[in-house]
């Protein structure tokens, strides 16, 4: 796998650009990878590895967070201890499934035909959903309920299929069981913690004898840059999701996913 810096820098923006928006970041970087003439299966250890970048940016970002819910876990405060059980419950559905069934996932990650109908299709749940859903203001993550938090760990499975979008799925899921939207953002940002961390370890252990030193340097470098970027857009995706709600991811998945399935049937 060679690339000059540049494209390994465009992947690096793309990830931290779209990890955290409803669009679908591994669809993302599969459309790219194609875009520049890179066989997919290829990039695809490259592309899950980069995730790290994006995970410490929530991190980063929510520092105060994660110090409150550990300064209360030591005093067994029910908040954050609620915390902690809706992020394991919801994160246990993608885990087993991805254990399970992770080689025909891992066949899914070539497929850029169907990164194009997913985000075709998930445009239109998402444009459903927000008409649809009457979500209640939830108190933050720790004030979702069970049940809430194991259907958003179920939905979550769907973003196994490349161009569903882990966040779209996890976001839209938790306001159709009735969480607001800017509670099921910022749970979906904490979610995405050990689901992508798992799903890089998982990947990384099952190619280790592919992994060079020239390989860990541009994962390096892509890891990076999607972290810069990922500070800017979660900053920014709440203010917008809280205005305009997600009907302008919803279109854009419509318009990209149709101009992909062109030129890809097309070439």
């Amino acid at each position: 796998m060679e690339a000059s810096l540049l494209t390994i820098v465009l992947l690096g923006i793309v990830e931290g650009l779209t990890e955290y928006l409803p669009v679908s970041s591994t669809g993302h970087l599969i459309l790219a990878t194609e875009l520049l003439g890179f066989p997919a299966e290829q990039w695809a250890l490259f592309n899950i590895a980069i995730q790290p970048g994006a995970i410490l940016a929530i991190l980063v970002l929510y520092w105060r967070t994660f110090r409150d819910v550990l300064a209360g876990l030591v005093r067994r405060e029910a908040a954050s201890i609620a915390f902690v059980r809706n992020l394991l419950v919801a994160f246990l559905p993608a885990a087993v499934i991805g254990l399970i069934f992770n080689d025909p996932i891992e066949a899914l990650l070539e497929n850029a035909v169907v990164v194009a109908w997913a985000l075709i299709l998930g445009g239109v749940a998402i444009l459903v959903v927000e008409r649809y859903a009457r979500p209640v203001e939830a108190g933050g993550v720790s004030g979702v309920s069970l049940r809430q938090s194991i259907g958003v760990g179920l939905v979550q499975c769907l973003a196994m299929i490349p161009g569903v979008s882990r966040s779209g799925a996890t976001i839209l899921g938790a306001m159709s069981l009735g969480v607001d939207r800017k509670t099921a953002a910022e749970f979906s940002f904490f979610l995405a913690i050990p689901t992508l961390t798992g799903a890089t370890v998982l990947q990384l252990a099952k190619h280790r004898d592919e992994i060079t030193p020239d390989l860990v340097g541009t994962i390096g470098i892509g890891a990076l840059v999607s972290f810069v970027v990922a500070l800017v857009v979660v900053k920014a995706f709440v203010g917008i999701v809280t205005r305009y709600g997600f009907a302008p991811f919803a279109w854009y998945r419509i318009v990209a996913g149709t101009i992909a399935l062109i030129w890809l049937m097309a070439r």
